[in-house]
Parts: C-alpha cells; sequence; structure tokens
C-alpha cells in the first residue's frame, strides 16, 4: 500500500485540508499532520524555541500543537515513520487562496513541499486560487482541485516523481468549474506586483497596532513565456516545477569580474 502524508498552512480544520484526504485515499493510505490553527504566509519556518504536541483527532489524523507546516512534515517523519518506511509522497493543501510568483518564498503550503524534498521525498503544492477575499469558493468549489491533484498523484505513485532532488511541483487552481477548464499547463513562476498596504488602529488604550492588507493578485507580463497568473487568467490548471537552489547562476561569472 502506498502511504501518502499530507498538511496544510489553514490549519488542521481547512476544508480544503479534508477535501484533499477524501480526493486521495482511493490511492492508498492517508496521514494528516496539520497545524492547530492558520499558519498562513509563514515561509518555511521550523519551531525552535517551544516544545510541540501531537493531538489525536481520529485514526491517521493529527494536529500539531502549536506548529508550522515545515514542523509538520519535519516531525510527523520522526513520529509516524522511519528511514525504512517513509511516505511515497507528501502534498500540502488544498490551500484556500493562490501561491504564484514571488508568494512561493511566503507560502507555508510550498513550505511544507520544500521540507519534503529536502528530506528526500516527492512533493506537492496545491492551491485554490480565489477572487478577492475567497468568499466564493463554494461558488466552485474544491472539484477541480481535487480532481487535478488525485490525477497528478497517482501519475507520480504508479510512475515516479518527474524532478530531481530538492524539486517540487507548485500547483495552482483557477477559480472555475472542472466543465470550463482549459486544462493543464506548464508554467514559470510569474513575477507579482507588491503593494504596501497596511491599516493602522488604535486599542481602547490608545496603542498603535496593524494589520497587513491583501493585496490584490497583479502580475507583470512575461513576453514568449507562460507564467503561473498567465495560466491562471486563461483558465488553466498551472504546474510549476520549483527548485530549492536559490543561486543566479547567471551571475556567478559578473560578480567574480565585480569583485
Amino acid at each position: 500500500m502506498k502511504h501518502i502524508l499530507i498538511t496544510n498552512d489553514d490549519g488542521f480544520e481547512s476544508r480544503g485540508l479534508h477535501e484533499l484526504a477524501e480526493a486521495l485515499r482511493p490511492l492508498g493510505r492517508v496521514i494528516i499532520v496539520a497545524p492547530t490553527v492558520e499558519k498562513s504566509a509563514c515561509g518555511h519556518s521550523l519551531t525552535l524555541t517551544r516544545p510541540l504536541r501531537f493531538v489525536e483527532i481520529g485514526d491517521d489524523f493529527f494536529k500539531l500543537d502549536d506548529g508550522t507546516p515545515t514542523d509538520c512534515v519535519f516531525l510527523a517523519l520522526n513520529k509516524l515513520f522511519n528511514e525504512d518506511c517513509k511516505p511515497d509522497l507528501i502534498i500540502s493543501g488544498i490551500n484556500k487562496g493562490s501561491n504564484m510568483g514571488e508568494d512561493i518564498t511566503y507560502s507555508g503550503t510550498a513550505a511544507a513541499a520544500m521540507e519534503a524534498v529536502l528530506q528526500g521525498i516527492p512533493a506537492i503544492a496545491v492551491s485554490q486560487v480565489c477572487h478577492g477575499q475567497c468568499q466564493n469558493i463554494d461558488d466552485f468549489g474544491y472539484e477541480l482541485a481535487k480532481e487535478s491533484i488525485f490525477a497528478l498523484a497517482k501519475r507520480v505513485l504508479e510512475g515516479g516523481f518527474p524532478l530531481g532532488s530538492r524539486k517540487f511541483l507548485n500547483v495552482n487552481i483557477p477559480p472555475i468549474s472542472s466543465e470550463v477548464c482549459n486544462g493543464l499547463m506548464i508554467t514559470r513562476a510569474g513575477k507579482r506586483l507588491y503593494g504596501n498596504d497596511a491599516e493602522v488602529h488604535m486599542n481602547p488604550r490608545g496603542l498603535e497596532h496593524y494589520w497587513i492588507g491583501l493585496p490584490r493578485l497583479d502580475w507583470e507580463s512575461t513576453e514568449g513565456e507562460m507564467s503561473d497568473f498567465d495560466a491562471i487568467d486563461q483558465g488553466f490548471v498551472s504546474i510549476t516545477p520549483v527548485h530549492l537552489d536559490m543561486t543566479s547562476h547567471n551571475d556567478i561569472e559578473a560578480l567574480k569580474q565585480w569583485l
């Protein structure tokens, strides 16, 4: 039997997590280890300043109190698996909201996949793109996401992972139904346009505090290349290969000359 470990950054009660588990169960044993609370935009962070505790919710279902997605993968491999028995695949999601372009560096969803491939295990991060505040997600549901991730996971489990070491697949699902989806598209990570929105408030004691705002989903066009943003905009499921080598290889020689 194949073993699939799943996690997310929206918390153990997230509908997307449970929809993912339902989609994958026909493929093998699904083990869930997810954060107790939402950990969106926590990046690839490990908890080093306090102990963490597994809380069993049900069969093969644990929440990690109070861990990050990276903690969930790291400690699940320590507690629930061993060197002789590792997951065949780790999937993070289904995230409520997109993880495209440079948002990959913020994303707790993507970070769990990063941790998986650092541990030598194939991984996929999957996110459901929404409009605005994601309030309309019930209009189109998770069916397209479930169909897409089932097909990709089945292909990995039966035919092997298509990428080399320290690389994962970052999948984004357009906010449309399966009937009108244009299919799968292999993409590059796009270039998101960022603002610097934040709201300032005063608490009853007169102390100032801030809420970081939700930026608009704007991006810079990439001439001659299909980005994840472009694919979603055109009704495709975006599949982006991501590697953890952040070296700017094209600049090495120029930097040597500069020095």
